[in-house]
């Protein structure tokens, strides 16, 4: 028989490209979404593995849609990829960023706990709980600092895990995932948004770029590779938390300068500011220590930030010319 899985979360941009890995992997897929009738599932489309994941309606604030479903489906492996994705979102939402987060989190774990602690369990914590790192690349036993609601809510649900771990031996570890993209990162991202913009100021469709604060640096990965990263953690016999990241870290006017490079532009001829757009507080540097991952799962990032804007560069442009 083959494995079972399911993925809380499947229509965004890391369940769907693991739904795409598990798949390959011979597992069977199951997905979760608030309203699995009326949910498009566009990226699910866009891989075309639409058809081959089964679909369901769960809310993850209610204890009793969680238990119902994972009853149902009896996976083998619980992937949560689920919850409000936005940083910037979260200054406007932050009530509800708390609930999908946290209290799903919380959610998840006691279904486990009491059913019998079978199925194994991944939860996607954040690099945003770092806070600013400074220069000192952040590892697994850095402190968390916290500098945003969707940071909060992250923290609380990475110690939420790492607690039911330890109290009632669950196999429950966090991926501390740094910023990773992808051609099916939404719109409302500054990344994708970058990307969009560079190609319709291109084609003229576009004047002007405005951004909030530029004066950033991340780590930027491929979201393709780092759910393989996910899957490996869930692999081992006994589970841990992991910092996965490329181990670069570059500025968000080296990304534009990317992405404006590949349509043939400089984004300083394009690109201003708006104070609207900033954030109430940011992260000025951001960066990562994933040494861990070498050496326990044998996990390293392949594609560099460049090769990320690249792609998605590539795919924006084949989107606007179908």
């Amino acid at each position: 028989m083959p494995k079972r899985a399911l993925v809380c979360g499947v229509s965004g941009q890391d369940g769907s490209y693991l739904a795409q890995l598990l798949l390959s992997k011979g597992y069977e897929v199951h997905g979760t979404s608030r309203d699995a009738e009326i949910s498009a599932f566009s990226n699910l489309e866009k891989l075309g593995i639409r058809d081959e994941v089964k679909l369901w309606s769960m809310s993850l604030a209610d204890f009793r849609s969680v238990l119902s479903t994972i009853t149902k489906v009896e996976p083998d492996e619980i992937y949560n990829l689920a919850g409000q994705s936005s940083v910037g979102l979260s200054f406007e939402q932050p009530v509800e960023t708390v609930e999908s987060i946290s209290l799903g989190v919380l959610n998840l774990l006691e279904v486990i706990r009491f059913i019998g602690g079978v199925p194994k369990f991944y939860n996607a914590s954040s690099s945003e709980c770092f806070g600013d790192t400074g220069i000192e690349p952040a590892n697994e036993n850095t402190p968390f600092r916290p500098r945003s609601p969707y940071a909060v809510a992250k923290a609380a649900a990475h110690w939420a895990v790492a607690n039911y771990r330890e109290a009632y031996g669950i196999f429950a570890c966090n991926g501390i995932l740094f910023n990773h993209e992808s051609p099916l990162r939404p719109a409302r991202f500054v990344t994708s948004k970058i990307v969009r913009s560079a190609c319709a100021i291109k084609r003229g469709n576009l004047d002007r770029l405005a951004l909030g604060n530029i004066d950033i640096s991340r780590d930027w990965g491929s979201a393709p590779e780092y759910v393989e990263a996910m899957w490996r953690m869930v692999q081992k016999k006994t589970a841990s938390d992991y910092v996965i990241a490329t181990g670069e870290t570059t500025s968000l006017s080296d990304f534009l300068a990317a992405a404006f490079e590949a349509v043939d532009l400089d984004w300083r001829e394009h690109v201003e500011y708006n104070t609207d757009l900033a954030r109430p507080s940011d992260i000025r540097f951001s960066a990562a220590d994933p040494g861990k991952a070498q050496r326990e799962l044998g996990w390293q990032a392949q594609s560099s930030m460049r090769d990320v804007v690249e792609e998605m560069i590539k795919a924006e442009l084949m989107r606007v010319s179908i």
